[in-house]
């Protein structure tokens, strides 16, 4: 499920202007038309500017006339134009100033930026570089690419394509883009369009099905096709990425021709085989031999198996051993700084493994071959030092915090415990904002160990709650976040391995709630 920046906070989207405007050259702010707050201003305006108390500079751009949408007449953009305007010491400034009408709620926002001249010009060369490079990238691709608005016409296509279908540019331009598929599909791939529209997500088109395109000259051809989306001022659009796959399915024809001569021939080989076996049957000594040789060839594909663990091992190895040589601090009494942080690099590095490990064992856990071993230990320690190895994955200003109710002493199997916890506390940190807040409460009573973690991060659709603990399942909105779909699956076998049971509530864009209870036993009784 998409969500437009429009319907964000306002807060939240000033938070995402920030990041992005602090990397362009000069001023710039947002005010609030009809109040004149002031709603943000990147560092470089505060210098320009003299100040960094928000009363101080709201009075500035008054009378410096800036923020005030008057540069903006017909249009909610207006022209770039050269002014003078003074600090809060009253010096002089000069450069180019722009306006960008916003609204939000029902409330006017005037977005500005001033710049001086020759960082403006040094920007918009480089935005023509950009350009240029684009441009390159899209008419030199070696794969067809055309744009399309909502309304199905074509509005780009690069040189590719144009090979592809045998068409012109003027020929294309302003045409529906079912002008390119069989006249057969024209209404169900208008419908499909349709659809696609009102739900847009980057994906493959027509998975498991066979697609074709057809050229100016009426010829079909076999396509493999990939649809992106993206949005601006203008509108929606898709952008669609055309392979002529005819090679492969050739070569594909071949493969399958030279499969079923494969398969004639094993066939003529398994009886040959079963003949040199009834032969065998005759013969107990040459039968033991051939059992003989396939014990050896399983001993021999179980050592393989090892070793090749080993070696995916040994770049972990080598990484914590070259952690121990590293020397942020020179100076000797730095000694107990550098050894904190050593060991919060060997700690990450030993994370790593655990999670490969973890990753490789999926087909263990299924089988039933991880063992789980009970043992008494101190839980509030040991979240204590969870939350500790994991400061370094903490973004800027998100808080974690952690609190305990009833004795500390509990009987279970640490070590997936500790799974469990780094698990769901990763995921919290990983998918809540970086002002975000993240609470840990555990909780010990008579006859049950409650482990509870909610953060207010982007939350989770109802419909992929259905699906939370499926291997390799990931939400619709994680899309462009780094993960593998396994970590919730293992931290529901685990749990339930240990004979707890796991619940999740969550809503979108207000965050996320985990509730893991445990058996315990009551030492009283």
């Amino acid at each position: 499920m998409s969500v437009s920046i429009k319907d964000l906070d306002i807060h939240f989207q000033l938070s995402v202007f920030a990041a992005i405007m602090e990397r362009i050259p000069g001023l710039v702010a947002v005010r609030e038309l009809e109040s004149g707050r002031l709603m943000y201003i990147n560092d470089t305006g505060i210098t320009m500017l003299g100040t960094d108390d928000y009363p101080s500079l709201e009075l500035l751009m008054e009378q410096n006339v800036l923020g005030k949408g008057t540069a903006v007449k017909t249009t909610i953009t207006s022209s770039p134009r050269e002014g003078r305007w003074q600090n809060i010491k009253e010096e002089p400034f000069t450069g180019i100033y722009e306006e960008i009408l916003l609204k939000h709620h029902h409330k006017s926002y005037c977005f500005f930026r001033i710049t001086d001249i020759m960082s403006d010009r040094q920007y918009h060369q480089q935005l023509n570089r950009e350009l240029q490079r684009f441009g390159a990238l899209f008419d030199y691709a070696s794969i067809g690419i055309l744009v399309t608005n909502q309304r199905g016409e074509i509005i780009m296509i690069n040189d590719f394509a144009l090979t592809q279908f045998g068409y012109t540019r003027e020929e294309l331009l302003g045409k529906k883009v079912e002008i390119l598929i069989p006249q057969r599909v024209h209404p169900r791939h208008e419908k499909h369009r349709q659809r696609y529209n009102q739900h847009p997500q980057s994906r493959p088109m027509g998975i498991g099905l066979d697609l074709f395109g057809v050229g100016k000259d009426g010829t079909e051809f076999p396509v493999e096709i990939s649809l992106s989306h993206y949005s601006n001022e203008e509108g929606n659009f898709v952008i669609a990425y055309v392979n002529n796959i005819t090679e492969r399915k050739k070569a594909e024809e071949s493969i399958a021709k030279l499969n079923d001569e494969l398969e004639a021939m094993v066939e003529e080989r398994t009886l040959q085989l079963r003949t040199a076996l009834d032969e065998l049957e005759h013969s107990k000594e040459e039968l033991m031999t051939a059992l003989g040789r396939e014990k050896e060839l399983g001993d021999l594909k179980s050592r393989f198996v090892s070793m090749a663990s080993h070696e995916f091992r040994t770049p972990l190895s080598t990484i914590l051993s070259s952690a121990f040589l590293i020397k942020h601090y020179g100076e000797e009494q730095d000694q107990p700084v550098r050894n904190k942080h050593i060991q919060r690099i060997v700690n990450c590095v030993s994370l790593l493994t655990d999670t490969l490990n973890d990753f490789l064992s999926v087909g263990k856990i299924e089988e039933g071959k991880i063992q789980v071993r009970n043992s008494e230990f101190d839980v509030t320690e040991l979240l204590s030092t969870i939350i500790q190895e994991m400061q370094g994955l903490v973004k800027e200003h998100q808080v974690v915090e952690y609190h305990h109710n009833g004795a500390p002493v509990i009987s279970l199997d640490a070590s997936l415990l500790k799974h469990i916890v780094m698990n769901l506390l990763g995921n919290a940190i990983k998918f809540s904002k970086a002002d975000g807040h993240i609470t840990i409460h555990t909780a010990v009573t008579a006859d049950e160990f409650l482990f509870t973690i909610k953060d207010n991060g982007i939350g989770m659709s109802h419909d992929d709650q259905q699906h939370l603990f499926e291997r390799f399942y990931r939400g619709a909105n994680v899309s462009n976040i780094q993960g593998t779909g396994l970590g919730l699956h293992i931290v529901q076998k685990y749990t339930e391995m240990m004979n707890g049971s796991i619940s999740c509530e969550s809503r979108l864009s207000e965050g996320t709630s985990f509730h893991i209870t445990f058996p315990q036993e009551n030492k009283n009784l």
